[in-house]
């Protein structure tokens, strides 16, 4: 396998997220007045879009969109590895649906670390951002100070300053009426829409408690090639390291914290604490992040939700929510929508595919000029899952002052493919909180 030439010249986050800014300012991604931002658009007018993160989220998101609105078109691709961003293009072009949708020529494929900003200067209208979380914050700010509307993939962000660039970024997109929609996909479902509504007008009474679970078996890894350098091996399994996904409490588990969130009505939790290790993924290969996590946050009012999640060959698997309340219970899962509270109800209304419908919205918001900001909830239940991790990590009660306030940055020192230190497995009560 070939590797993706090095970058010219390296740059480190900080950097990283100047030369953005700087280029945006100076042209190179030029802020225009495109005719999805006028007021009404016409439904002859093409909506053009551009794929950041060309992994099996990426093309599903991708397809997703191609599927949401009649007249769009696929126009550009960008990954930080070309084998990548060829797969993804042959998976698209083999569905009969879209394939006549998408027009991405050779030199509208972009590849390396920078490929984020030539996607969104190839004249796009709607962004799709679905690369490993940690560019989350860069490529958003970067689509946004460019004038485009985004689909922005959980989570937003791996650390705290990620977190508060992305409130940053969702403010501004908010004030330039660009639509932000994000990946916290069980907000568009029609059955979670209907229980959830069910809970806040009152069906259990006061929430006493809340449970949010992912139990689930192991997932992909990707052996070290002879020719990969430290960057390669660890982008390639980006899963595996912290600083690419967040942990994968943050990375998966952050949607039953975000349900748990929703039936909180966007309240979120005083303080945190919690415990997790690597008790099976204890190989190099793993990376540096846990195996398993239980944190019990607490809110103001004394309510407490219980997180658990774990990813273990041959142990039950389920991924659910559950809420106590003074008058019943209620489980808000995939695999089950019901309210249990004096009569028992069960949802067996209309089913959607939500995934296709987080972009059926995003597409209608654009054509109708009605633009969606899911900004302030993706972020936030982004960081509470930050915060459930750096108590596991640290063994420490974190606050969520703290945890919003945090100084963390996971940042490697350098985006280049060339050496880079495997991050160290945190201990509990010997890893600092920052």
């Amino acid at each position: 396998m070939k590797l993706v030439p090095p970058q010219p010249s390296p740059v480190n986050r900080r950097q990283f997220l100047q030369s953005a800014g700087a280029t945006i300012a100076a042209g190179t991604i030029a802020a225009r007045d495109t005719w999805a931002q006028r007021t009404p658009p016409s439904p002859s007018d093409t909506i053009k879009i551009g794929l950041i993160g060309c992994g099996g989220r990426g093309t599903g998101a991708a397809a997703q969109a191609l599927e949401a609105d009649p007249n769009v078109q696929l126009v550009s691709l960008g990954d930080a590895f070309r084998d990548r961003l060829d797969t993804s293009l042959k998976s698209l072009t083999a569905q009969d649906t879209i394939r006549a949708k998408i027009d991405v020529p050779e030199n509208r494929k972009h590849v390396g670390f920078d490929a984020y900003k030539a996607v969104i200067a190839d004249g796009v209208d709607v962004v799709l951002l679905t690369t490993p979380p940690h560019f989350r914050p860069i490529h958003l700010k970067a689509a946004i100070a460019a004038g485009k509307h985004v689909f922005a993939e959980k989570p937003v962000a791996v650390d705290a300053p990620g977190v508060r660039s992305v409130l940053d970024t969702c403010a501004e997109a908010k004030k330039r009426n660009l639509s932000v929609v994000s990946g916290l996909c069980l907000r568009y479902s029609y059955g979670f829409q209907e229980t959830v509504k069910r809970i806040h007008d009152g069906a259990l009474g006061e929430i006493r408690t809340l449970q949010a679970n992912d139990y689930r078996g192991p997932i992909w890894v990707k052996p070290r090639q002879p020719d990969w350098t430290d960057m390669h091996w660890q982008m390639r399994n980006w899963y595996y390291f912290t600083w690419l996904s967040g942990d994968f409490n943050v990375e998966q588990h952050v949607h039953y914290l975000d349900v748990c969130t929703w039936i909180m009505k966007n309240e979120y939790p005083v303080h945190a604490v919690g415990m997790g290790g690597r008790q099976v993924r204890t190989g190099e290969e793993y990376g540096n992040i846990y195996d398993h996590h239980s944190v019990v946050y607490e809110y103001a009012n004394g309510v407490k939700l219980f997180s658990n999640c774990r990813q273990q060959q041959g142990c039950h698997n389920e991924m659910s929510s559950f809420v106590m309340g003074e008058k019943g219970t209620a489980e808000v899962s995939e695999r089950r929508l019901a309210i249990s509270a004096g009569s028992d109800w069960k949802y067996d209304g209309p089913k959607n595919n939500f995934y296709q419908t987080e972009h059926d919205e995003l597409f209608a918001s654009i054509r109708n000029s009605k633009p969606l900001n899911n900004g302030e909830y993706m972020a936030k239940s982004t960081l509470l899952a930050i915060m459930g991790r750096m108590a596991t990590y640290t063994g420490k009660q974190i606050t969520w002052e703290q945890a919003l306030n945090s100084k963390e940055d996971l940042s490697p020192q350098k985006y280049e493919w060339g050496p880079i230190p495997t991050p160290p497995i945190a201990l509990p009560g010997g890893t600092p909180f920052l």
